[in-house]
């Protein structure tokens, strides 16, 4: 049953707290970056998304970035990949490294790859049990390691027996990644999954914690989740770990009685949203960020739209004859509303930060929203290593950009 909210806020109220929950609150570190903000932002986020593309850098690189600029991305490859580790890849919105201590509440998923796995993977697992079998044995004598070595000479012998190919052997390691058997224990150069056995991979305090019931980890999640967002719908609550609404609205239900979560009306939202309890409400937020597409502030399109009246599309999927935009674009955050746009790519043989385009929001000031873009594009551009920013023509900001970027100290 969806509770009456009793409190109403304003849209403004609503994007502050939303934008404190997710980092964007308070000044980035004015010393270097240490461990400590990483795991911080861990704490925070619960999730990092990953994608293999990089145009400017990996996916899951960039929410640090925006939160606490430049830093050393070793510290997120040891948070990932060293002990103690402090992060696991697994799905959570999608493909994402996960807070390890949410390891036990992920489980359920594993559990249930057989209904919720992708085809493929289902069926090498109905069809080809010798193959998964095998692939198991190998990374559990000799990982951790990559589909490609699995499939190498070491199974040349049982290949040839069993007509393997190499997509029946990376569709098995995908089974066994999905239903928990094998997870990642890191990622090599050209972004592939080395794969190993958890008992390896995972701290064995968490290996050793309790599986919580499917009710028990969904509340985990969303709890996780209303922590991250701030203020969300039902929707937005489920979207971020990708639960059913059925299994939203339980924990939600249970968090309201708990006074974890309190129903409240957003002004110009027809439903209810729901603020968590330790969200901070600042009067002002005064964030300069460059936000990733795969960014938890935007995972959410219709949150992004009724919060910020940002209308959003990533179109690297779509023809580039068709692109309004760009291939790999960048809201550009200022204060607390999406001023900008930006069409980014890193050319690293020229070690030059291009801007492919640049688009002013409706009712911003081109002129201030430059500024502070070309301070931040200097800044994106000296953590990328790269020696200077180009503004590439594209777009109604571009002009005004351009000037900025040459007149602000790189």
């Amino acid at each position: 049953m969806t509770p009456t909210p009793q409190r109403r806020l304003s849209l403004d109220q609503a994007r502050r707290i939303a934008l404190s929950a997710q980092g964007f609150g308070t000044p980035r570190p004015s010393r270097p970056v240490t461990m400590r903000d990483i795991q911080a932002t861990i704490t925070r986020l619960g999730q990092m998304q990953i994608d293999s593309i990089n145009v400017v850098r990996r996916a899951h690189y960039l929410p640090f970035f925006s939160r606490l600029g430049a830093y050393s991305t070793d510290l997120v490859d040891r948070a990932a990949g060293r002990a103690p580790r402090r992060l696991f890849e697994y799905w959570g919105h999608a493909a994402s490294l996960i807070d390890v201590t949410l390891e036990p509440a992920l489980r359920f998923r594993a559990d249930r790859a057989a209904d919720e796995a992708w085809g493929s993977m289902r069926r090498i697992a109905a069809d080809h049990p010798e193959v998964v079998a095998r692939v198991l044995e190998e990374v559990a004598q000799r990982g951790p390691r990559t589909a490609r070595e699995i499939d190498g000479a070491e199974m040349h012998r049982a290949r040839e027996h069993w007509g393997w190919n190499w997509s029946l052997v990376k569709t098995a390691c995908e089974w066994l990644f999905w239903s928990g058997q094998i997870t990642a224990a890191s990622r090599n150069a050209q972004f592939e999954r080395r794969y190993d056995v958890p008992d390896r991979v995972l701290p064995a305090a968490v290996r050793a914690q309790p599986t919580p019931t499917p009710a028990e980890a969904h509340l985990v999640l969303v709890r996780r989740a209303a922590a991250a967002l701030g203020i969300a719908s039902l929707g937005c609550l489920g979207d971020y770990f990708r639960l059913t609404t059925a299994e939203t609205r339980e924990a939600v239900e249970t968090l309201v009685a708990t006074g974890e979560l309190e129903a409240v009306q957003v002004a110009g939202w027809a439903r209810p949203a729901y603020v968590w309890h330790l969200a901070r409400r600042p009067r002002q937020v005064h964030a300069r960020a460059l936000v990733s597409p795969f960014d938890s502030l935007v995972f959410e399109r219709r949150r992004l739209r009724e919060l910020f009246g940002f209308d959003y599309r990533i179109e690297i999927y779509v023809p580039a004859a068709q692109r309004r935009h760009g291939y790999y674009v960048y809201p550009f955050l200022l204060g607390d509303r999406f001023v900008a746009r930006v069409d980014l790519k890193a050319d690293r043989t020229t070690r030059r930060l291009l801007v492919l385009g640049a688009w002013a929001e409706a009712g911003t000031d081109p002129a201030y929203t430059s500024r502070e873009l070309a301070a931040e594009l200097h800044e994106l551009a000296r953590w990328l290593d790269l020696e200077s920013v180009l503004v590439a023509g594209r777009g109604d900001l571009s002009t005004d950009l351009a000037t900025a970027v040459a007149e602000t100290p790189g």
